[in-house]
């Protein structure tokens, strides 16, 4: 399995993989038009050429990122796919050179994996919570942030 930048025309594929499980409450839903002007920040895994799973690398501030959108189709999971998105990340984070690297999430073992620890979230910079207004679950949050320092 290779990991490749996401194309454009992965979007609309990527826009249907993050909201159905957004719709079952595990990550935050994405409009496809935000898929588009993000294009740059996400990385997909692709079997027969079909999308399969998706990640995003988003760039916070001179010295922050954060993963987001890691979504990896059903019958896919448990195939070390998930490891390999958040890897890629971690690597497109040194190569940019953005020494930490956070996230959101109700899965905190795939990352701790990969040497995340927990934080608590009020230890975050604000400007991070700018998009948490669209989340259902606002203002209470109910995920888990965990950092690591690449």
């Amino acid at each position: 399995m290779n990991v490749d930048r996401a194309k454009v025309s992965d979007a609309t594929t990527m826009h249907q993989l993050i909201n159905h499980f957004a719709d079952k409450g595990e990550m935050l839903p994405r409009a496809l038009s935000e898929i588009y002007e993000n294009i740059r920040d996400y990385f997909v895994v692709r079997d027969d050429g079909q999308v399969v799973a998706c990640i995003a690398l988003h760039v916070n501030w001179l010295d922050l990122a954060e993963i987001r959108s890691l979504a990896v189709h059903e019958k896919r999971q448990k195939q070390g796919i998930g490891s390999l998105l958040v890897q890629a990340c971690l690597d497109e984070a040194k190569k940019l050179g953005i020494p930490t690297v956070f996230c959101l999430t109700y899965k905190p073992p795939l990352f701790e994996k990969h040497d995340f620890h927990l934080i608590d979230k009020t230890e975050l910079p604000h400007k991070i919570w700018a998009e948490c207004y669209r989340c259902p679950k606002f203002p209470n949050c109910d995920e888990v942030a965990l950092i690591r320092h690449v």
